[in-house]
């Protein structure tokens, strides 16, 4: 007899997770590879003469509209995402981003180049919307933050690959040097078409539309070999699964709905804003001013060689990836509102000290001296964002939405991210050509008002259940300020949830009728 085939190559548990693990850290670190590489492209000379030496504001607009395109591709998640499933949705991203880089590779205008960037852009918004929400939705609870924070330390490793490679493909001549960096980009979509199709669709979204057999089974594949159907953390998922499901089924609007304010509960529509806010504040808190554009500011504002403005991002975007590691360490022990708060504060006073200190750099004896200091705390300023707001941001949409507004809030998220990144990232060159130090000032300001929104407004996600949130709001609809609800802000599971697992479990032993011996220890 023919052997039956075992789904996902025989691989159940960790092995497994680490698959699902590796198609999102590859969606990401293309994500941090293309936001990099254009800060190295848009100083490279034979791309400026190929695309006419575009002033800042073109530059400006070259870069920025692949930011549109990525907004749009989240808002086509948003509409779409829940109807298609994760991996489809996901597939399709993953199409359309390669179509782009071919197209942004082939480049021999501006005119094509804007459209290009914009197909990326379209793309890599689907991604970045989608990949999140899958790892989260297969991901165990205490894994779950460690994994969507790696994933954005991935991001920072494809952001300092592509500074690496620009700054040695700035040796090369002719378009070789741009062209390659950007055609780079199709080796992680090779990665991810030979992942995406063979692993399991999120066990939460299938669960939710009817395909119960195929969701606990996944979930059983996703525990690991010795689980059951029978064992009581899969009874316990399934159930409180199922019961978030029935509780929402009638109340789950359409994103027309939700586009009008018709939703009739003021809970989802806080939770959706709060999500959307983290991708809002990321972009605020002005990390996309260096990102994209590094090797310019050190150019511009600092007064440095183009080569040794390259040289120093490159080296900067490894000590970024460096200390990100702290934000694995930090992300279930610190939990998810103290980083933010954190990483807020140490950004506005880094940027404090680099206006003060570019204020000084036509000092014609000490200049160099300033702008050297100013270089200092660009670095430290990554060392902040890296550990504290690199992952929050993207795992934060997906953990405080309910089953049903999952998928919508984190393309809802996504989406705030990009339309609010297009806005930095258009501003950015003509800024800092008019303003000058003051341009960084902005960046102070935001960050400083950020600190108290967040102690005032924001849950703690972390160490808990996705369900437990739904519960949280359910029990609390006025729920607004959170500062003095010791629920909603400690970074440990609230006793009560835990409690509520396990009442869960005895009604699913009575209800299923399997007896204590059939039961997992």
């Amino acid at each position: 007899m023919t052997a039956t085939k075992k789904p996902y190559f025989g691989m159940t548990g960790t092995q497994l997770n680490i698959w699902v693990t590796v198609a999102c850290t590859t969606a990401m670190t293309l994500f941090g590879y293309d936001q990099g590489v254009f800060g190295g492209i848009i100083v490279t000379q034979d791309f400026l003469d190929t695309m006419g030496n575009p002033d800042p504001n073109l530059q400006g607009t070259i870069v920025s509209l692949y930011d549109i395109g990525c907004f749009f591709g989240a808002m086509s998640a948003f509409v779409f995402g829940e109807q298609l499933g994760r991996k489809k949705t996901f597939t399709i991203g993953v199409v359309i981003m390669s179509i782009g880089a071919v197209l942004q590779a082939c480049s021999f205008s501006v005119a094509q180049m804007i459209v290009a960037r914009l197909v990326t852009g379209l793309g890599n918004g689907i991604n970045t919307a989608t990949a999140p929400v899958w790892q989260s939705e297969t991901s165990k609870p205490a894994w779950r933050g460690k994994l969507v924070v790696f994933e954005m330390i991935m991001n920072i490793a494809g952001f300092s690959l592509s500074n690496w490679m620009t700054y040695g493909f700035s040796f090369a001549k002719g378009s070789i040097s741009w062209r390659f960096p950007i055609a780079f980009q199709l080796v992680f979509s090779a990665i991810l078409f030979a992942t995406i199709p063979w692993l399991p669709e999120s066990p939460r979204w299938l669960l939710a539309h009817g395909y119960e057999d195929e969701g606990v089974h996944v979930l059983v594949a996703l525990e690991g070999e010795d689980a059951t159907v029978k064992d009581d953390f899969i009874i316990n998922q399934k159930e409180e699964i199922l019961e978030a499901v029935r509780i929402e089924r009638d109340h789950a609007p359409s994103w027309r709905d939700i586009m009008h304010g018709n939703t009739g509960d003021t809970g989802m529509i806080k939770r959706l804003l709060l999500g959307a806010g983290t991708q809002w504040m990321q972009q605020l808190v002005g990390i996309n001013v260096t990102s994209y554009y590094l090797p310019l500011v050190l150019q511009n504002s600092v007064g440095l060689s183009n080569n040794l403005a390259r040289l120093l991002a490159a080296c900067n975007s490894v000590s970024y990836l460096v200390f990100s590691f702290a934000g694995l360490l930090l992300i279930e022990k610190a939990g998810r509102r103290k980083l933010m708060m954190w990483g807020a504060a140490g950004q506005c006073v880094c940027y404090i000290f680099i206006s003060g200190l570019l204020s000084q750099t036509d000092d014609p004896t000490n200049g160099a001296k300033f702008g050297a200091g100013a270089t200092a705390f660009f670095f430290l300023y990554y060392v902040f964002f890296g550990i504290c707001w690199q992952g929050v941001p993207w795992l934060y949409p997906t953990e405080i939405n309910s089953l049903s507004m999952r998928t919508k809030g984190a393309a809802l998220g996504t989406a705030s991210n990009w339309i609010s990144n297009y806005m930095v990232v258009q501003i950015t060159p003509p800024g800092i050509a008019n303003l000058g130090w003051r341009f960084y000032l902005i960046w102070v300001v935001f960050n400083a008002i950020f600190v108290p929104l967040i102690w005032l407004l924001y849950p703690e996600t972390a160490n808990r259940h996705l369900e437990d949130i739904d519960k949280l709001y359910r029990e609390e609809k006025s729920l607004v300020f959170v500062f003095r609800n010791k629920d909603a802000i400690k970074v440990q599971r609230p006793q009560r949830f835990i409690d509520a697992d396990e009442e869960r479990i005895m009604h699913a032993r009575r209800t299923q009728g399997i007896d204590d011996g059939e039961m997992s220890p």
